[in-house]
């Protein structure tokens, strides 16, 4: 979202400046929730289509939603997924996080396809958002209800940025699991 404000005539004239125009760019705090609840919404979405109408359509859906929700076409995300070992660890290729969301990558052998896992639930609970001009920032976890009722819950960190378009984009994505204890 881009704001335009310009300069009333009267502020001009008495700093004898012409009519600026201002682009502010900054993030809301609204907007970050949306962003979380579509990734929640999408991860479900993505199961669901799964399990109705098989992996192609899965894997369909999976682009759509990589391709609006993070930065790709902006070059690399930091993406560090729950479920995943060295040396594919991290998934900083729009390739990369397709693999780890629906499977199916000779390149990604390991890849089972976190998105496919039935889930029927999905919410995000922020411990902390951090916003700062063009940039936001979260840390807390979410919380994925499976088609048998098993909650599982991930330390989630995310950042996000506009693009050119105005759109935010995930640039930062962490997830692990919460430590357990010794």
């Amino acid at each position: 979202m881009k704001v335009r404000i310009l300069v009333p005539l009267v502020l001009a004239s008495a700093t004898g400046l012409a009519s600026a125009t201002v682009v502010n760019q900054a993030i809301t705090e609204t907007e970050v929730l949306e962003a979380q609840q579509g990734w929640c919404k999408a991860l479900v979405d993505i199961s669901e289509a799964h399990t109705s109408d098989g992996q192609a359509a899965a894997k369909a859906l999976a682009e759509k939603v990589i391709d609006a929700a993070y930065g790709y076409q902006m070059g690399a995300v930091l993406f560090k997924p729950t479920l995943t070992v060295a040396p594919q660890t991290f998934r900083t290729t729009r390739e990369g996080a397709l693999s780890y969301f629906v499977g199916g990558n000779a390149s990604f052998p390991k890849d089972t396809g976190f998105a496919l896992k039935g889930w029927k639930a999905c919410e995000a609970k922020n411990a902390a958002v951090f916003i700062t001009g063009d940039s936001a920032s979260t840390i807390g976890n979410v919380i994925m209800t499976d088609r048998d009722g098993k909650v599982t819950t991930v330390d989630k960190t995310w950042k996000y940025v506009r693009d050119d378009a105005g759109n935010l984009r995930i640039v930062l994505h962490h997830s692990s699991l919460p430590y357990s204890g010794s």
